[in-house]
């Protein structure tokens, strides 16, 4: 049964490569039939905040990555404990009271003599007593794993292939500090051990710790999982991934008016792929996901791209389900939802033409309350040419019945009594119910719009006209 799981420290808000992360675990277990679990390392108690781990809760949700857990590594210190003293027991692991001036002068004598800083065994138990060092009484101290001395570490990443390292560049790494914190290396075992997990996908600046987890593993006469370890998100110029290229948080562009799936998709595409296929569905993503296919090199976020995606997906979406994801935006900018057309027909009509909820509601606010012109567009709309067609067109608009046939049928007969060309009129009536430039067919946004309201501001508008 394949068991995977994604392990967030909850020490900031969920960004696209943790997101990406989860999406990769979460795929391949569902592909396998096997179970996805979500694990919080909230051990880093200075930086860790609840705040944060609501905000992975809630953009896991969003993302409808479904989960085992969450399981908390604070609440399972007495079990680190109980492996670190077995450990010491069997001899893998030792009691270590270098203080940290001690250790910090001990990397500037090796950086000094051109070495690699590590920690040099000065506490394994053969040599304090060779050494004649005792413990401090009351002094802290720390477990250490005792790290084969020879040999090397060999394991077939699923991404990037074999990897092997010598035992003689890895030192004896703390497993739990003096406050009985778990380290990373040493809880991320422990919690894999006991929760049968079998393929570890992470991001591959995890590379340089699997060796030493592997010894750790070795150590506790546990199976191995398998490794596969994703290369990085790069902007697209190719610097490591920052919020200057838009890597904000999995909520925050909830918040700007992306969909779920539409993210869902993106990120699947971030450094994987099936054929040719840049949009699928979630059953798709289930159906072909393979770690065979993950790239090797870095892959580069496009803000463009995602834009793109997400258009794609709004233009399928139901009507209904985007007036529901538009209408708080629209409150917030102070619209009146109720007292306008109903918020499908707007975003029907307008769907085509935005990529995001947030622009669509953006687009929707004149449906709701007036907009004034820009002053720009009255000197280039409003002249007193225009204007007695204009009038006409108000005064005929009265006795028209609301629909955009008739609307349309109007707009055509003033257009032939006053001897004018569409834009010449359509212009100036766009701007003067609309407050701008560009709208869907004109027809159809004076339709949704209403007839008293369009009077009304036409009214209102003809005021601004030289005479």
């Amino acid at each position: 049964m394949v068991r995977t799981r994604f392990a967030p420290s909850p020490t900031g808000y969920l960004h696209i490569g943790g997101a990406r992360t989860a999406l990769f675990c979460w795929a391949f277990a569902k592909k396998h039939g096997g179970t996805f679990i979500l694990r919080i390392e909230d051990t880093d108690r200075e930086r860790s905040t609840q705040e944060s781990v609501q905000a992975i809760l809630d953009s896991m949700r969003w993302l409808g990555l479904d989960y085992e857990g969450p399981y908390y590594q604070m609440d399972r210190l007495d079990r680190y404990r109980e492996v670190a003293d077995r450990l010491i027991q069997e001899d893998k692991a030792y009691f270590c009271y270098a203080t940290r001036e001690e250790l910090e002068a001990l990397r500037e004598q090796q950086r000094a003599r051109g070495e690699k800083p590590r920690y040099d065994g000065r506490w394994r138990p053969e040599n304090a007593l060779r050494e004649g060092l005792m413990p401090p009484a009351g002094a802290p101290r720390v477990v250490r794993f005792r790290n084969p001395d020879h040999g090397e570490v060999t394991f077939n990443d699923l991404v990037k292939g074999p990897i092997t390292v010598s035992n003689e560049e890895l030192d004896d790494l703390v497993l739990l500090r003096a406050d009985g914190i778990p380290t990373y290396n040493f809880g991320v075992v422990v919690d894999d051990i006991d929760m049968d997990i079998t393929h570890v996908i992470r991001g591959d600046d995890h590379v340089n710790n699997t060796p030493r987890q592997i010894n750790i593993y070795r150590a506790l006469g546990a199976t191995l999982p398998k490794f596969a370890h994703v290369p990085m998100i790069l902007g697209q110029d190719g610097e490591r991934l920052s919020k200057r290229h838009g890597a904000v948080s999995v909520m925050q562009y909830r918040e700007e008016g992306y969909l779920p799936e539409a993210l869902v998709n993106y990120f699947a595409r971030l450094g994987w792929s099936h054929g040719d296929e840049e949009k699928f569905t979630r059953e798709q993503l289930i159906e072909w996901f393979d770690l065979e296919h993950i790239s090797k090199s870095p892959a580069r976020f496009d803000p463009q791209k995602l834009a793109w995606l997400n258009q794609q997906y709004l233009k399928e979406t139901d009507d209904a389900r985007l007036a529901e994801l538009a209408a708080p935006f629209l409150k917030a900018d102070g619209c009146d939802i109720a007292a306008g057309p109903p918020l499908a027909r707007v975003a029907a009509l307008l769907k085509e033409r935005v990529n995001t909820i947030e622009e669509l509601a953006d687009a929707a606010v004149y449906f709701y309350r007036p907009l004034e012109p820009s002053d720009d567009l009255k000197r280039q709309h409003y002249t007193a040419e225009i204007r007695p067609a204009i009038a006409d067109l108000r005064e005929r608009f009265a006795g028209t019945e609301w629909t955009r046939e008739k609307i349309n049928a109007t707009l055509k007969a003033v257009i032939a009594d006053h001897k004018l060309k569409l834009p010449k009129i359509a212009m100036p009536l766009r701007v003067m119910v609309t407050g701008e430039a560009q709208t869907p067919s004109i027809d159809a946004t004076l339709e949704l719009i209403g007839r008293d309201e369009v009077l009304s501001r036409l009214a209102r508008q003809l005021q601004a006209f030289p005479a």
